[in-house]
């Protein structure tokens, strides 16, 4: 029997770096809800009483970036007199956009292998990797440790912004270590977190009591919430229970550390337990296949575990600058699946259109920002772009397509039936 712990992290969106993940999909929300056609590759860097916005637009909309940046922060909470060092108020917003490459323009509107059909004038917008994965750990179909991770920081985030924990502050961090059997989830391990917070805790400032008082907090209001519907849940008689190691966590956000966007992406993905193929999501619009073929993956990798083909799947797609259709495509079961990896490989190429075209047409990439009033890619950029029940993504509706991949495989085994 193999026995292992695999470990996962998560962020909250007061993390520098995931202050600067939601001002550049924030920007890129307001692009293309004026202009769906709009190119956006937009970096943000975070630094004590510092916010800068600089990449390449190309775009007829007109936006208020400077009022922009000041309500993203201000919604995560950096404002007033617990800023700590960065207020959406009083910090300085520097604006240094350019126009895109007209290389890498005419590529991304005429693929090189165009050859009549629309969607084959979207030519991916760099070349690349990119990796989607889902498993049976989870109804979500995420791997368990990371949905333990991200469940907590949400939930931090709760408790500060209903006021159920008035001392909390923006900055914050989880990590979740579970046991496997047989690569099967059995036990919680280890809890670990560390939450900026104010100086004193409920009038107490004895660092030795503001520790346990947090400590007892987070897992009276954090830890039992965010995981009562869970079969497996955390003993505290066994479980490892860790909050701020280092003993208090007040100086924190930006004036703590800089930020900068697309620094997280093992947060934003499958917290460590599947591969990456280097590239961000933030601020990039859908031509980036970077961000469009990742969702992709992820929707072909849940649509086998769903149908029942295979517990675990992970999908990799390659594409190259200019050119419409993957280079490559690769399924890997880990022997999960009573399906060879060649034909669940043949049943995507023939069941999934995976040129950006048809994957920006199918889940209404340029749309989305205009059909959620303004905000759809900014709601991705803290807590994972993947198994979010809380949101409703178009990559994560995989109903259909596990029934259609399902009845294909019946089909095959039983002829005519």
């Amino acid at each position: 029997m193999s026995r292992y712990v695999f470990t996962s992290e998560s962020v909250t969106e007061g993390h520098p770096d995931k202050i600067c993940d939601q001002v550049s999909d924030a920007v890129l929300d307001a692009l293309l809800a004026q202009d769906s056609t709009s190119r956006v590759a937009c970096e943000t860097v975070v630094n004590t009483g510092l916010c800068m916005i600089t990449g390449e637009v190309t775009s007829k909309a007109q936006v208020d970036f400077i009022h922009l940046v000041r309500d993203v922060i201000r919604d995560i909470g950096y404002s007033g007199a617990r800023a700590g060092g960065f207020d959406a108020t009083s910090c300085a917003v520097l604006v240094a956009l350019d126009q895109q490459s007209p290389d890498i323009a005419q590529g991304v509107d005429e693929a090189d292998d165009h050859e009549g059909d629309p969607l084959d004038k979207v030519g991916a917008g760099d070349q690349g990797i990119m990796f989607g994965y889902a498993c049976n750990e989870t109804p979500e179909l995420m791997p368990l440790p990371i949905s333990l991770a991200h469940r907590l920081a949400r939930r931090l985030a709760e408790v500060r912004h209903d006021g159920t924990l008035e001392y909390l502050l923006p900055d914050g961090k989880t990590q979740v270590s579970v046991v496997y059997e047989n690569d099967q989830p059995v036990a919680i391990d280890t809890i670990l977190i560390s939450t900026q917070h104010t100086a004193e805790v409920a009038g107490m400032s004895d660092e030795q009591e503001v520790r346990n008082r947090i400590s007892e907090d987070l897992w009276t209001h954090v830890v039992v919430p965010a995981t009562a519907d869970l079969l497996l849940k955390p003993d505290r008689a066994t479980c490892r229970y860790l909050v701020n190691p280092t003993g208090k966590f007040v100086v924190g956000g930006p004036q703590g550390d800089a930020g900068l966007t697309g620094r997280k992406i093992i947060v934003d993905t499958y917290g460590g337990y599947a591969r990456h193929g280097g590239g961000a999501f933030s601020g990039k619009d859908p031509t980036k296949v970077d961000r469009s073929a990742a969702y992709a993956a992820r929707y072909v990798a849940k649509a086998l575990v769903a149908s029942g083909l295979t517990n675990r799947a992970e999908v990799q797609l390659s594409y190259a600058i200019g050119v419409a259709k993957p280079v490559s495509i690769l399924v890997e079961s880990f022997g999960s699946s009573n399906v060879s990896n060649a034909e669940l490989t043949d049943l995507v190429q023939k069941h999934f259109d995976l040129r950006p075209g048809a994957i920006i047409e199918q889940f209404k990439l340029r749309e989305m920002p205009s059909i959620n009033g303004g905000r759809f890619y900014r709601d991705t950029a803290a807590y994972g772009h993947f198994g979010r029940p809380d949101l409703n993504l178009p990559w994560e509706e995989v109903s259909e397509k596990a029934a259609e991949l399902k009845q294909t495989e019946a089909n095959r085994i039983q002829p005519g039936a």
